[in-house]
């Protein structure tokens, strides 16, 4: 979410006929749908890359989003439903899905979009030179044929339960990138989709401008542009909302329950809540020796008040988590519960595997090694960095010496965590809808750019992770994640931390936003603002 700049300054004639154009045409009556307007959406970071299946950082998706389609998306009762794939049939009891393509849509150049670009994406989700962490869902395909133009056949090797779900993978153009090298292509930061909106420009660290696609299948957007604002700094934002520079973003919990509760606030925005299908964890880098020992894990699991961490950052907008699913979620398992602050079992766990205060400092040793790691906070999200702050002094009342770096984010994707060059980091996950955790948990996943990025193997969780793969009958589907919650819950790969609310806020110019189990942004498109109440021409 995110962005802004002041606009270009367009000729008075122009401007004329742009105004007449609209008020004429489209906004005859005061409070109907109006072409027009920019929306300023604020991320406190910026895009890594706008190459769809390398997307996996949350400011890259959210353009990306904008800018290309899946053959299927959610609608808001959560039910697949068709995108780029008008329809589609399940044959062979779930082993091919024959998908039915829409004619009416074109890439952002004007080039049909057809059953060649669907070929073209899945074999570079496949190619292994590819840095993509989603492949996984789609090495389980014997093979993808093209029937004609606008249809194709997509035959598994195996049962496949989430194979339907997986292709809301965005596709892309095959007459563009054809040639390419998508690990270093412009395409990057020159995206052509078939999106909602087009790129214009992005400007490093500053903004991301998209203009409309007036010529979207699924009919013209309201707002003409969206300009996604990097702004590393909630306070920041805060203070941009507070001169309206910024039409949508994120609230922090303190910003939503105490600082925007006031008459500017109610005047000029929209607040929502909602629960998140995602979690926060601090990660270990599993190759560290100190974090190989399951005890230490576990530890540092009983050492952390998890509760009292949600009610002091995030003012109960939240709740504890206890493993890989979220309590919304039907491959939850309510039987693993949170292990209890305990810090006299933390330091027994702890003198087991053998760190003791050797030399009286208040400090655990062995070996000659204190017990310390640093743990990295991306820059400019300020309840992971006083979350980090409490699990601070947390583990010092244990003995453990935990240390605080706060990095920009691509540095931190890039330099970091992508090479495996950190001992903890405090990050997040938002959850596909199917409970399929295959790419973030499998021992398979762990190449730069893939998402096993602590390094964990686990053979029994491998073994059910691929099972519950090829279950369609939900009823024997969810005892198979049930068992592998409560694996990795007992491995403490992460410690789990909380799993927010999420908490936008929306400029009240802007009418038909409407809250739904799937967001607020689902129907963006028909958002609009009224002709007497547009900022931006």
């Amino acid at each position: 979410m995110n962005i802004l700049s002041e606009c270009k300054k367009r000729t008075p004639l122009l401007l004329a006929v742009f105004f007449l154009f609209c008020t004429k045409t489209f906004c005859e009556e005061p409070d109907k749908p109006c072409y027009g307007d920019a929306i300023v959406v604020s991320s406190i970071s910026d895009a890594r890359t706008l190459v769809p299946i390398l997307a996996s950082d949350s400011a890259s998706s959210d353009i990306c989003s904008m800018v290309f389609n899946g053959l299927v998306k959610y609608d808001t009762d959560v039910r697949l439903t068709g995108n780029l794939a008008r329809s589609w049939d399940i044959l062979e009891n779930g082993l091919v899905i024959v998908f039915h393509l829409r004619k009416d849509v074109r890439w952002h150049d004007g080039v049909p979009f057809t059953a060649k670009d669907v070929l073209f994406t899945y074999n570079k989700l496949i190619d292994p030179n590819v840095k993509t962490p989603y492949s996984g869902d789609f090495e389980r395909v014997r093979s993808l044929e093209i029937v004609d133009d606008y249809t194709v056949k997509i035959t598994y090797k195996e049962p496949f339960a989430p194979s339907l779900s997986s292709w809301g993978m965005w596709m892309m153009p095959e007459h563009i990138l054809k040639n390419e090298d998508l690990n270093s292509t412009g395409f990057s930061r020159r995206p052509i989709g078939t999106g909602p909106y087009k790129f214009k420009s992005w400007k490093t660290g500053e903004k991301i401008e998209l203009v409309s696609n007036h010529g979207y299948f699924e009919g013209r957007p309201y707002i003409d542009r969206y300009i996604f604002r990097i702004i590393p700094d909630d306070a920041t934002i805060f203070l941009e909302l507070e001169t309206q520079g910024v039409d949508l973003a994120s609230l922090s919990p303190l910003e939503y329950t105490r600082q925007t509760d006031s008459k500017f606030f109610r005047e000029h925005y929209n607040k929502f809540r909602y629960p998140s299908f995602g979690y926060t964890f601090m990660a270990y880098n599993l190759s560290d020796p100190k974090f190989r020992d399951i005890r230490v894990r576990r530890a540092i699991n009983y050492a952390v008040n998890k509760e009292q961490i949600v009610k002091t950052v995030l003012f109960g907008l939240a709740e504890v988590t206890t493993g890989p699913f979220i309590k919304d979620s039907w491959a939850y398992n309510k039987d693993v519960k949170a292990a209890a602050y305990d810090t006299a079992k933390a330091m027994s766990l702890l003198s087991e595997a053998g760190w003791r205060d050797v030399d009286g400092d208040s400090w655990l040793e062995k070996d000659g090694l204190r017990l310390e790691f640093t743990v990295l906070v991306n820059q400019g999200n300020g309840d992971r960095l006083r979350a980090a702050e409490m699990i601070q002094k947390y583990l010092k009342d244990v003995g453990i010496k935990m240390k605080i770096r706060v990095v920009e984010w691509n540095t931190l994707i890039n330099e970091f965590i992508n090479k495996r060059r950190f001992e903890a980091v405090i990050m997040g996950w938002f959850l596909s809808r199917d409970p399929d955790c295959y790419d973030i948990w499998h021992s398979s996943k762990m190449r730069e750019g893939e998402f096993n990025i602590m390094g964990y193997k686990n053979g029994e969780v491998d073994r059910l992770l691929t099972e519950a793969r090829r279950v369609f009958d939900e009823s024997k589907r969810a005892p198979l994640y049930h068992k592998i919650h409560e694996l990795i819950y007992a491995d403490q790969p992460y410690l789990f931390l909380y799993s927010s609310d999420i908490l936008p806020i929306v400029n009240n110019r802007f009418r038909n936003v409407k809250a739904s189990a799937i967001g607020v942004g689902y129907n963006f498109i028909k958002w609009y603002a009224p002709k007497d109440e547009q900022r931006y021409r």
